[in-house]
């Protein structure tokens, strides 16, 4: 069996004497890929680029990503990571690009990674700030080559297709997606809606107040009317009474 179909089969996780070994390796995850794999169209996004290595007896030195030529972007900003120095490569555009009012001439066609090291069973992964996306695709493809320590290179440039079986060697993609219209994801509609409903309960809870008010300030006035008319009677009755003594005295 050769190294390539070595490189295929998944690693299964075992306990040995000097501890735990957990390695867990397929074949659809085993390759070079961008993390998160979507973003949103026409904005600016921190994608990932996750590395696997494959060998057990070689670790990776070098990554080198190509950035698509027929979208370039404006913005190209890798992430400084510890122990590995970054080369970012610049070209003149066949046809410039515009940015926040800015015709741009050039832009950033490819970036390496190189002076670090991932040792077998480990990965690394290699941020980059990237923008403005293009809101006239689906996709952007990024084509990638790691290389090993033993001067092995591994072509990750296949762009896998819809409906096809997975490449061998597939290419990183970057799904792109249409923006959210609103934060909670249901647009600014649903915003104004929950505001206008919190509008409307506070006035019902002002309203049920008012009401709750007027019933008490009723009830009070019922109890002093019926209060000076106890008075009233009781003072009637006690007139009464002093008359009739009287009357009897006579």
């Amino acid at each position: 069996m050769n190294a390539k179909r070595l490189r295929r089969l998944p690693v299964v996780g075992c306990l040995t004497a000097g501890g735990l070994v957990l390695l867990a390796a397929g074949p659809a995850f085993a390759h070079v890929s961008v993390q998160p794999g979507e973003a949103e169209k026409g904005g600016y996004s921190t994608i990932n680029f996750k590395v696997p290595n494959e060998r057990d007896d070689a670790s990776t030195v070098k990554l080198e990503v190509t950035l698509p030529s027929d979208h370039p972007l404006a913005s190209v900003m890798p992430q400084p990571v510890p122990g590995w120095d970054i080369k970012v490569t610049k070209s003149k555009l066949a046809k410039p690009v515009e940015s926040h009012g800015e015709k741009i001439n050039e832009a950033v066609t490819k970036v390496t990674w190189s002076g670090g090291k991932i040792e077998p069973g480990m990965f690394q992964q290699f941020p980059v700030s990237v923008g403005q996306l293009p809101e006239d695709a689906d996709q952007m493809v990024f084509k990638a080559l790691q290389t090993y320590d033993n001067k092995e290179v591994v072509r990750w440039i296949e762009e896998p297709k819809e409906g096809a079986a997975e490449p061998e060697n597939p290419a990183p993609v970057l799904k792109l997606v249409d923006p959210a219209k609103g934060a909670d994801g249901q647009g600014a509609d649903a915003s104004s809606g929950k505001a206008k409903d919190a509008t409307a309960g506070s006035e019902a809870a002002a309203s049920d107040a008012s009401d709750a008010s007027n019933d008490k300030d009723g009830s009070d006035t019922t109890a002093r009317v019926l209060g000076i008319a106890g008075i009233v009677i009781g003072a009637a009755g006690v007139a009464f009474g002093v008359v009739a003594g009287r009357r009897r005295s006579a």
